[in-house]
């Protein structure tokens, strides 16, 4: 993959997003128990930083999206940490807009950290942009369902389909018919249920097994002639590594995903790429091994 279009580009901007108020509470104390909470929580924020410094210098611009540091967790209308994750979203509008960049690779960061620059692109390229959201979950929520973390939210606030506040300051929405989720096969039923009623493509992991075949015919179906590609690493089986929040068995190896991008990559032009969720746990691990240690400030988690 490394000698796709944009690899180097001094025109591709890499945005780092290291957001986490969008994680529910609940969810990360669920998920995430042996860890202490108060680094659980920043998590994100950790895996985002992971993922920058693993990444091999580039020729191009790097914005780092500011994120409030306060854990504002309480839910207002339907969405928890509504104003971190609004100011946020502004934030990374303003960092995309200070660059003519013809692509975006965004590091994150919680699943919500594709709707700025998928936007962005989205205005940018109209009807000639498809999105290929690669994720064991829907991120179908609205504030009307069970769910008030925003990450869960991502694809209905790119679809115009989310909360109206945050969907306003979108420059530009998808139609669900360029939006294919892809490797989904673990929901919440009530969010589950906008899948259909929306007329959201699917491809579940056993259709992408050992072919990519027909995900790609989809594409090829839109007439986009650009893809922008979401990985939610939680795609990848659990079994075979635990990157995300969640241990979700029976999603795509990382060699398969692999293939999947490699095979949209060489169809499409990749404008816009999104690694998100990952969480360090070894990371986190070590963190709490040193901190507080001779010479080493307290809070080295953020």
């Amino acid at each position: 993959m490394s000698n796709a279009p944009g690899f180097d580009d001094p025109r591709t901007l890499r945005l780092v997003w290291p957001q986490w108020q969008g994680a529910g509470r609940d969810n990360i104390q669920a998920l995430l128990p042996e860890v202490p909470y108060e680094r659980a929580r920043r998590g994100y924020a950790t895996g985002a930083r992971v993922l920058e410094a693993i990444l091999p210098s580039h020729a191009g611009p790097t914005e780092i999206v500011p994120v409030p540091d306060a854990d504002d967790e309480a839910s207002t209308d339907g969405v928890e940490s509504r104003r971190a994750v609004t100011q946020s979203l502004r934030a990374a509008l303003e960092a995309l807009g200070r660059h003519d960049a013809d692509r975006v690779l965004t590091l994150g960061g919680e699943c919500s950290v594709s709707v700025a620059p998928f936007a962005k692109l989205a205005q940018q390229h109209g009807d000639d942009l498809a999105v290929i959201w690669i994720d064991s979950h829907p991120d179908t929520d609205t504030p009307d369902t069970g769910y008030d973390g925003y990450h869960a939210m991502a694809v209905s606030t790119l679809v115009g389909r989310g909360d109206p506040e945050i969907t306003s300051l979108l420059p530009a929405t998808v139609d669900p018919a360029r939006m294919a989720l892809t490797a989904l096969h673990a929901w919440e039923e009530d969010a589950y249920a906008h899948v259909a009623r929306w007329g959201l493509p699917v491809f579940r992991p056993d259709e992408l097994r050992d072919s990519s075949q027909t995900l790609v015919q989809w594409l090829q179906r839109t007439g986009a002639s650009k893809v922008a590609i979401h990985l939610d690493v939680d795609t990848v089986d659990s079994d075979e590594a635990a990157l995300g929040l969640g241990k979700v068995p029976g999603g795509l190896t990382r060699a398969q995903v692999r293939r999947v991008v490699a095979d949209l990559a060489a169809v499409a032009d990749v404008v816009g790429l999104t690694i998100a969720e990952f969480i360090p746990r070894d990371v986190l691990a070590l963190q709490g091994l040193i901190e507080g240690m001779p010479l080493i400030p307290g809070q080295t988690d953020h």
